[in-house]
């Protein structure tokens, strides 16, 4: 997955395209990523130890990983690899050529 935690990304489609935000999980094995502030759904909680407080709270929901895309310059890009003269594989913005 080309796709990892901390990355800035937009929604390509679904209820929040166009919406942008930092991605705060990367879930590899699914193929998902959670996104902060976007595919929020209100979830009921119960009271526990760590969370006196019960009740309905928003809580951002998995979103598959194709349906977002990395922010390079301000613009959504697709995202390649390179290796550089350490021999080490860093990612590229398709768009722009840069590092990411």
């Amino acid at each position: 997955m080309k796709i990892r935690k901390g990355d800035h990304v937009v929604v390509l489609s679904g209820k929040d395209k166009g919406k942008q935000g930092e991605v705060v999980r990367a879930i590899p094995a699914t193929g998902k990523v959670i996104v902060e502030g976007i595919n929020v759904a209100k979830r009921h909680q119960k009271p526990t130890r760590s969370m006196q407080q019960g009740g309905i709270i928003d809580k951002a929901m998995p979103m598959d990983a194709s349906n977002v895309a990395l922010v390079a310059g301000g613009k959504p890009t697709r995202v390649g690899y390179r290796i550089d003269d350490k021999g080490k594989k860093v990612r590229v913005a398709r768009s722009t050529g840069g590092d990411l």
